[in-house]
């Protein structure tokens, strides 16, 4: 879902890239050493479709990128074969505007496109990937299910594996629990950990672990794109904060004074700059200030972890493994359960890599 936004467009064009050997895999986990045995889909083996609203074709869209800084210049033409065959495997997206379609013949449509894509790809498996902008919330007497649930809803009926890269509802909502629960699918989600809550969930524990007491603990980001349009929405920016509190909370244990502040600029494109600004306490009741500026490129942070989610949870399914992958939370604001401090959650990586590497 989002298959011609910003990360995917990305994630397939540093697929064929790095495939091609024109660049190196930087930023990819599962092709630094300690998986190097792990039984993972090669690369090469990866295809590439998906459902968007929007029109734009992959290759287009990818010079876009290359006119933004987020593509090498050279790039876009030199995979333009790859991106058009994935391009030829979107479909459209819903619902759209005015759509009077019902859930159930959304789910069925967009399950007919999945189960189409198997069959004449020739497919061992699909998995299906939410790197759409994020939704705000259904209100709680909703009627009818979010667009992220209608294609989680999909992924279930086509016996497909689900990663949720959003804060969007997804499989979290009590309408598809019971279908979840007896799938007997891997899940993982949700809402990639690519910026400023990777670096809280490196700074926090650092914090706990010398005894130093935070005080207070605010942010702001800035950022452009389709995630900074989505999130100018409050509702969509506040599903988007309780991700990056949550780390701070299962770390610090409380949430400190502080919140998170996002500005949607559209001249920055996916490019984002995030503050952070911590009060603290030391020795004596000494207070002390630690401020961190991130500034990074949202799509190509976010583009080598899809690819890295979309290999990792294809095994598992290879491997007869169901149900949430705690063991995933390394990628993830809100993981489906596991420690929160980055550390112990490479340590469960690793340790699920081996998992996997035995169950070959």
């Amino acid at each position: 879902m989002g298959a011609r936004g910003s990360v995917a467009t990305t994630a397939v064009a540093g697929c064929a890239a790095v495939t091609a050997g024109l660049h190196p895999p930087t930023g990819m986990v599962t092709e630094t050493q300690p998986f190097a045995r792990t039984p993972l889909p090669a690369l090469p083996s990866l295809v590439f479709g998906g459902h968007d609203t929007d029109c734009c074709p992959l290759p287009k869209r990818a010079e876009e990128l290359t006119a933004q800084g987020v593509l090498p210049h050279t790039l876009a033409a030199a995979v333009r074969g790859e991106l058009t065959a994935a391009d030829h495997d979107i479909r459209p997206g819903g619902p759209q505007s005015g759509d009077t379609r019902t859930d159930e013949e959304l789910i069925a449509a967009f399950a007919h496109d999945i189960d189409d894509f198997r069959r004449r790809r020739r497919l061992a498996r699909v998995v299906v990937l939410n790197v759409a902008s994020t939704e705000a919330p259904p209100a709680p007497d909703a009627e009818r299910l979010a667009p992220s649930s209608l294609y989680a809803a999909a992924a279930l009926r086509t016996h497909s594996p689900y990663i949720n890269f959003t804060p969007s509802t997804g499989l979290h909502t009590p309408a598809l629990a019971d279908a979840a629960a007896a799938s007997g699918l891997p899940h993982a989600g949700r809402d990639g950990k690519t910026g400023q809550t990777l670096l809280r969930s490196v700074l926090a524990p650092m914090f706990v672990h010398r005894a130093l007491s935070v005080r207070a603990w605010s942010g702001a980001n800035l950022l452009g794109g389709g995630d900074g349009a989505a999130l100018a929405d409050p509702a969509a920016a506040a599903a988007k904060n309780a991700g990056k509190e949550r780390v701070l909370a299962d770390v610090l244990g409380a949430v400190p004074e502080g919140r998170v502040h996002i500005d949607d600029v559209p001249a920055l494109g996916d490019w984002k700059t995030a503050w952070d600004h911590i009060a603290f306490d030391g020795f004596l009741g000494s207070r002390m200030i630690l401020q961190t500026i991130w500034q990074g490129c949202d799509s190509a942070l976010a583009a080598p972890l899809v690819l890295d989610l979309a290999r990792l949870v294809a095994r598992a399914h290879q491997a007869g493994l169901s149900g949430p992958l705690p063991e995933l939370g390394f990628y993830f604001k809100d993981p489906d359960g596991g420690p929160a401090g980055l550390s112990e959650q490479y340590a469960r990586l690793l340790a699920f890599a081996d998992r996997l590497r035995e169950a070959a």
